[in-house]
């Protein structure tokens, strides 16, 4: 079998993802240019930190959290992802373990209970970890954390509890990854641009225009699969559960999950394989 090579639902190549952290007011503002163009992402909250009911910021003051009546009217039911971002925003390399699990599963039940569903990502506070945190993570049944490291690629992740992007929307390289990514075709192995950042650095910085050029260039494309971080994950995890005979010539998907893949390297043939089903490839 000369290659095998994962697809996306609808057997597309292509993934695209957002990352946002803090809860901040801006949030709104970036949701609905997402919704505009049918992007799709993850808000990563920290619910010990969530503002005052009646907060009055000062003038010019940029960094301003919602209350917590304010976050559930923003992302409850919006189509996007709520996740955690440590319960207030520690450092949770410099606590001791207890401390760091109290911030993770403290900040997973809030949202849980705020939201009435099951949270399983994260976004690494001040993109901070090491060894011990991450360990935590897996104790705490977080199933992917982001870091802030830019991989400039568009790469699928092996190792979601450090997880890269491809790039913060301030990065200069960012419409011209952007161009190659809607541009291009991917070779063989399929392609997941993830971008992150915070969305009150559009205010700060006055560049609301950044995220406007890249929604709309990169939004309503038919070959590209927009998604959540835990949908992503899901997806990816789901078809390395496929089961193959030693030939490859049968598979079996023991998933609840629809999956699609290309054998071949010139003429490719393309499957689609429901949950439950086995089926030859020939």
């Amino acid at each position: 079998m000369s290659g095998m090579f994962m697809r996306f639902p609808e057997g597309k190549a292509k993934a695209l993802t957002l990352s946002y952290d803090d809860g901040v007011e801006q949030d709104i503002r970036l949701m609905e240019i997402m919704d505009k163009h049918g992007l799709k992402g993850t808000f990563n909250l920290n619910s010990g930190r969530f503002a005052p009911e009646g907060t009055v910021y000062a003038a010019g003051d940029c960094h301003r959290r919602m209350t917590e009546s304010q976050v559930t009217e923003a992302y409850m039911n919006s189509g996007h992802e709520v996740a955690v971002h440590g319960l207030t925003h520690p450092f949770l390399e410099q606590l001791p373990e207890n401390m760091a699990m109290w911030e993770l599963l403290k900040d997973r039940e809030n949202l849980e209970n705020q939201f009435n569903t099951i949270v399983r990502g994260m976004a690494y506070p001040f993109g901070t970890y090491n060894d011990t945190v991450v360990e935590c993570l897996k104790k705490a049944g977080i199933v992917y954390g982001r870091t802030v490291i830019s991989s400039h690629s568009f790469d699928i992740p092996e190792d979601w509890l450090r997880l890269e992007a491809t790039c913060h929307h301030n990065d200069p390289e960012l419409m011209k990854l952007a161009d190659r990514f809607i541009t291009e075709s991917p070779g063989w192995t399929p392609w997941l641009f993830y971008l992150w950042g915070h969305s009150y650095e559009f205010e700060a910085d006055d560049n609301w225009d950044v995220i406007e050029k890249f929604a709309a260039f990169t939004g309503e494309h038919e070959d590209v699969w927009y998604a959540t971080n835990i949908q992503i994950h899901d997806y990816v995890q789901a078809y390395r559960r496929l089961e193959f005979s030693a030939d490859g010539r049968q598979v079996y998907n023991p998933t609840a999950v629809k999956l699609y893949f290309e054998i071949g390297e010139k003429d490719r043939s393309k499957y689609c394989i429901m949950p439950g089903e086995r089926l030859n490839c020939t």
